[in-house]
């Protein structure tokens, strides 16, 4: 592991949490940007954050693999049976959580929809109903699960899931703040989250 590596994986992983803190803070910039020529062929917006959301998972999971690569180029797991298995439970409990918010919200609501001047309604069912953030929960046990499959024991192991922690964190703390602000103005608001 080198910290060069950490700081491109980190750089890389960071552009995501980014847009999305610029969509949450300054929708009318992106509205702007998304009304460019270059741009408009995409879509609406809510159509153009949703290619934004699937590239961003191809660029996440391309740096998960590459950092992998880059210390076992072999990319078997090297985790015990045991591990493997209770990983292998909180992946999969991780992403029923981003499925079930994706269903709960829907598509306009999941891609910032109501940042973007869409009806978008508070949506206060299960698991919204007990966790602020349930995507975005379920994004990182996913990503803690994946990197102990793959590369515990190793000491590098948890460093792409620190990182990708705190970039969640801070993302839905700024989010959040955006959010909080737009509600004293606007009645019909949903939570926000990839």
């Amino acid at each position: 592991m080198t910290v060069a590596a950490l700081l491109v994986a980190g750089a890389l992983l960071g552009v995501e949490r980014a847009c999305y803190v610029w969509i949450a803070r300054a929708p009318r910039s992106f509205r702007a940007w998304t009304a460019r020529p270059r741009v408009t062929w995409l879509g609406e917006p809510v159509a153009v954050v949703e290619m934004l959301f699937y590239a961003f998972k191809v660029l996440q999971l391309s740096v998960f693999i590459g950092w992998c690569y880059l210390h076992e180029p072999s990319l078997v797991p090297s985790a015990p049976p045991g591990v493997i298995a209770v990983t292998g439970a909180l992946f999969l409990a991780g992403q029923a959580l981003v499925m079930i918010g994706f269903y709960r919200l829907g598509r306009v609501a999941v891609f910032f929809g109501d940042r973007l001047g869409y009806d978008a309604p508070w949506c206060s069912a299960f698991p919204f109903s007990v966790l602020p953030h349930p995507q975005y929960l379920g994004a990182v046990v996913s990503i803690w699960a994946f990197f102990a499959v793959m590369r515990y024991p190793h000491t590098d192991w948890y460093l792409i899931p620190v990182v990708e922690t705190i970039y969640y964190v801070a993302g839905a703390a700024l989010e959040e703040r955006a959010q909080g602000a737009s509600v004293r103005g606007v009645s019909s608001m949903t939570r926000s989250n990839d």
